[in-house]
């Protein structure tokens, strides 16, 4: 398919403003540049939003809890983790995702702004993405959801950070996932897929240099990350099912199609699909591309079935 128009207009808005130079840019210099990002937009109302701190072994960290219009009392969770290529992002740059995934699903939905790299590398954000989860657990009550009933989310390293979780709750022994929806997400260190051969020229938002960069940030020099990753991974078997979602023009496509076929060869449930016309990022673009809203909804009607009764 043809990449779609809505993209098409805001990639030539986008290309106007000056590109971010990631090979002489520092993060913070980086960051800067991406948070400057936030799309414009009402924020779409929610019954409660709340500004959580996680204290945990040696570090609080800052979370953000959605609540939807008629979640009723102790609703399901999801815990979400924001894409930034482990380096980038934060609870602002993403609230608008959350509030539509939230609303999506009819659930709450928790966003944790865990540890970036390079302050904290390999696997600081795997680290707190798990130990966060086992919070929850604990701590259901106080936050006002049912901690029975819990799946992880994220886009791009977020992704990755909710399959990691996954496979980290499954050898640790709990706690226990129904769901995790994986949103373009990383699993491989693998610059030379078809994907990223015929996107990664920048041309569509996420390129191939900086995935590079962001990789060098967060396990650079690290030649064995199975916690980062995971296409790899020997074992995918008796994992929490999964929605996968990918984008047609994405660097990302191939290496998130593979992990979602992976999971099935190995008798993990799967909705997986491709976003035809979509770029890296779209769920994040709903304002401006309100075709993301559709795959915003499928990936919430999935959460919804999977945390019900």
């Amino acid at each position: 398919m043809t990449l779609n128009p809505q993209v098409a207009q805001m990639l030539a808005a986008m290309a106007e403003a000056p590109p971010i130079d990631f090979e002489n840019s520092t993060a913070q210099q980086v960051r800067a540049a991406y948070d400057a990002m936030i799309f414009p937009g009402e924020p779409i109302a929610m019954a409660r939003v709340e500004d959580v701190a996680i204290p945990l072994a040696g570090r609080s960290l800052a979370a953000r809890l959605y609540i939807p219009e008629g979640a009723g009392e102790a609703p399901p969770l999801t815990l979400f983790f924001h894409g930034g290529g482990w380096v980038l992002g934060n609870l602002d740059t993403h609230d608008a995702s959350c509030r539509a995934l939230a609303r999506a699903s009819g659930v709450a939905l928790l966003a944790l702004d865990y540890r970036l790299a390079p302050e904290h590398r390999y696997p600081a954000a795997a680290d707190d993405c798990h130990d966060a989860l086992c919070w929850v657990v604990e701590n259901g009550t106080q936050l006002g959801i049912d901690p029975s009933r819990l799946a992880v989310a994220g886009d791009s390293a977020g992704g990755n950070l909710a399959a990691v979780t996954a496979l980290q709750v499954r050898d640790r022994g709990g706690p226990a996932l129904r769901h995790q929806l994986l949103i373009y997400p990383v699993t491989a260190r693998d610059f030379t897929t078809p994907s990223y051969v015929a996107n990664g020229g920048g041309e569509y938002f996420l390129s191939k240099a900086s995935m590079r960069w962001f990789w060098d940030h967060y396990a650079g020099g690290i030649e064995d990350a199975p916690l980062a990753d995971i296409l790899g991974t020997p074992d995918l078997s008796g994992l929490a099912p999964a929605t996968v979602i990918t984008a047609e023009y994405d660097p990302l496509r191939d290496e998130g199609d593979r992990y979602a076929v992976r999971l099935a060869e190995q008798g993990v449930a799967v909705d997986a699909a491709c976003a035809p016309g979509m770029i890296h990022g779209f769920f994040s673009m709903f304002q401006m591309v309100p075709a993301a809203l559709e795959w915003i909804e499928r990936g919430g009607a999935n959460l919804r079935a999977a945390l019900s009764d």
